[in-house]
């Protein structure tokens, strides 16, 4: 039986190669001399730092600017709230998607569903397992998953014969 996986995972190389020269940008740009102005990367969190608000904004242009250089798909960040440090300081908390939720995943489910193609789709942990007696129909369903979900960044693979 032919089977495919629908999954949501970044590339984490380039997610830390965008962030390192996000943050090397920062560092030599003119209108974040003297400022608090900061990006850093722990454990699939990105946190922005800055003087006020307007700084986290141009901050994230430069992270948003070097992970479309990189060809990450800024879907994958899950913006936080803006905090308040001490002073007049700001931190903001960018989250990177891993995996899909189990919402997603049944709305998947129930897209599959829905279309009336012969496939049957399972979840598994946080992957989509999508499985179909012809190659065609399983084409047929990635083709209406990147129609439909446009709010994630899904890939394919695993593609079985």
């Amino acid at each position: 039986m032919p089977t495919f996986d629908t999954v949501c995972e970044p590339n984490l190389v380039e997610v830390k190669n965008a962030v390192d020269t996000s943050a090397k940008e920062i560092g030599t740009r003119f209108d974040f001399k003297g400022t608090s102005a900061a990006i850093e990367l722990k454990d699939k969190e990105i946190t922005l730092f800055g003087d006020a608000d307007f700084q986290l904004t141009q901050v994230e242009d430069v992270l948003h600017n070097k992970m479309a250089k990189r060809g990450v798909d800024i879907r994958f960040l899950d913006k936080g709230d803006v905090q308040k440090m001490g002073g007049d300081k700001v931190k903001q908390v960018i989250k990177v998607r891993n995996g899909i939720s189990t919402e997603d995943a049944k709305k998947i489910q129930r897209i599959i569903k829905d279309s009336k193609i012969k496939v049957q789709a399972s979840i598994q942990g946080d992957a989509v397992r999508v499985t179909g007696t012809k190659r065609d129909d399983l084409q047929a369903v990635m083709a209406l998953l990147r129609k439909d979900i446009t709010d994630l960044p899904i890939s394919f693979d695993n593609f079985r014969d």
